[in-house]
């Protein structure tokens, strides 16, 4: 088997489970002494404050800071796993082209599961007028899926538990053990 550090990069709509899943992963890497860190693009957001916006170059800044620290990260040893929307293409190629060792995880999950879930409460602050609707990705207009991710886990099938055991039986399927 193969062994080598790895950023896992989930994208899909607002509570697909991004941050759930890529924290179970962390956390089930810790457990077996496998070094792993998690970046996520709303603690990313949260860090810079009002200067980070949700224009197009607002995002693609929030992704490049996201691969940044992921590549930063994986020069110490470290995997990575990074939570982050990603739904425009320049941050898709961004990230291809400037990522080392991604693994691209697309959680796909109908938008109206994600509005019952809901976990951050941006699509009732759209519903109540407080929150831009263009700033939600998959309101307006739909969550443009990944043209080529290395793996898709529908989250309204699979709970976050079973996702991380679907990571990994892909990681050995591909002849890579890191748990």
């Amino acid at each position: 088997m193969k062994n080598k550090n790895f950023v896992f990069w989930f994208l899909g709509p607002s509570s697909s489970g991004k941050t759930t899943i890529g924290k179970m992963l962390v956390e089930e890497m810790r457990i077996t002494n496998i070094p792993a860190i998690h970046y996520d693009g709303d603690e990313i957001r949260s860090f810079f404050g009002k200067t980070l916006g949700f224009e197009a170059q607002d995002r693609l800044r929030a992704v490049s800071i996201c691969a940044h620290l992921a590549n930063k990260a994986s020069d110490a040893g470290l995997n990575s796993v990074v939570s982050a929307l990603t739904a425009n293409d320049d941050a898709r190629d961004y990230i291809s082209d400037n990522v080392s060792n991604i693994i691209l995880i697309y959680l796909k999950c109908p938008i109206e599961i994600c509005i019952k879930r809901d976990s951050r409460g941006l699509y009732q602050g759209v519903k109540e007028g407080k929150i831009d609707p263009k700033t939600v990705i998959g309101l307006d207009e739909p969550y443009p899926p990944p043209s080529n991710p290395d793996l898709i886990i529908a989250t309204n099938e699979n709970t976050p538990e079973e996702s991380v055991v679907i990571i990994k039986n892909y990681l050995i399927r591909i002849g890579y053990k890191i748990f």
